[in-house]
């Protein structure tokens, strides 16, 4: 591993069940602690399906835009927090794309190709679905 591969985020606790994360770059994104908070704020869980939906909508929409701007373009993301004999956890995670390209032949070139896109992201491309799929380790360490 080089500090070329290396990604981090620091998070940081910014009031009960209130936090907010920092990338290397500055940008943040404040989230909470859980689903049945009344706030508004993004849970690590939901954050988890934005990660994997925003990872292969990138891949996806760069493929597919180099032929045609979509005019419409939404990725859902869908799974089941469950909590069973190996702990609390996701299944049945699923992407589901709604992409739009207009008529004519730029459109119906990014509309050919736009399975294929998706497919690769999934299989090959996003690191964040790869990573899930393939059961990255986690450590978690006290300093």
């Amino acid at each position: 591993m080089t500090d070329h591969s290396l990604r981090s985020v620091t998070v940081e606790r910014t009031g009960p069940g209130s936090f907010h994360a920092t990338n290397a770059r500055g940008g943040t994104i404040v989230f909470g602690g859980s689903a049945l908070d009344e706030g508004t704020e993004f849970t690590p869980v939901e954050l988890l399906l934005a990660a994997l939906g925003g990872c292969t909508a990138v891949d996806v929409d760069v493929a597919t835009a180099r032929h045609s701007e979509p005019t419409g373009f939404t990725v859902t993301v869908t799974g089941h927090k469950v909590s069973d004999e190996l702990g609390n956890r996701m299944t049945d995670l699923e992407l589901v794309f709604a992409v739009t390209f207009p008529d004519g032949e730029a459109g119906d070139r990014a509309r050919a190709i736009l399975p294929r896109a998706v497919k690769v992201s999934h299989d090959k491309l996003c690191t964040v679905s790869r990573s899930v799929e393939i059961g990255t380790p986690v450590t978690a360490k006290v300093t």
